[in-house]
C-alpha cells in the first residue's frame, strides 16, 4: 500500500508527469530536462529525486554527467503500471507534446550537470 501512495503522490505534481513524459522518448541528463521543460535546475533536481525515490526512475553515471531514464524492470509494479498509463495517454496533450519537441533540441551543457 505504501509503494502505491508513494508513486500516486509522486504523479500529484506536473512537473514530475512532464518529465516522465520527457523521459520516456529517452535518457536525458539534467541539463536536458531543464531545456526541455523550461524549469530551474534546482526544480528539476528536486523533482527528479521524488520520481527517483517513488520507483520510476533509475539514474546513472557517465563521467560527469547524471543520466536520469524510467525503471522498466526495477520499479515497483505500481510505478511500472503507472508509467505505461502515462506514455499511452500522453500523445494528445499540447504541453507534453511541446515538451517532447523541445527534447529534440536539447544539448547537454557546461561541463556538468547534475
Amino acid at each position: 500500500m505504501q509503494e502505491l501512495i508513494k508513486a500516486m503522490k509522486a504523479l500529484s505534481d506536473e512537473t514530475r508527469f512532464r518529465m516522465l513524459n520527457v523521459l520516456m522518448e529517452r535518457e536525458c541528463c539534467v541539463c536536458e530536462i531543464i531545456q526541455a521543460l523550461d524549469v530551474s535546475q534546482t526544480r528539476a533536481s528536486r523533482n527528479l529525486g521524488i520520481l527517483e525515490a517513488a520507483g520510476f526512475l533509475k539514474s546513472r553515471r557517465e563521467g560527469l554527467w547524471m543520466l536520469y531514464s524510467i525503471d522498466w524492470s526495477g520499479a515497483n509494479r505500481y510505478a511500472s503500471s503507472l508509467s505505461r498509463l502515462i506514455k499511452e495517454s500522453a500523445v494528445r496533450h499540447d504541453v507534453l507534446t511541446e515538451d517532447r519537441k523541445r527534447l529534440k533540441k536539447a544539448q547537454r551543457v557546461g561541463l556538468k550537470c547534475d
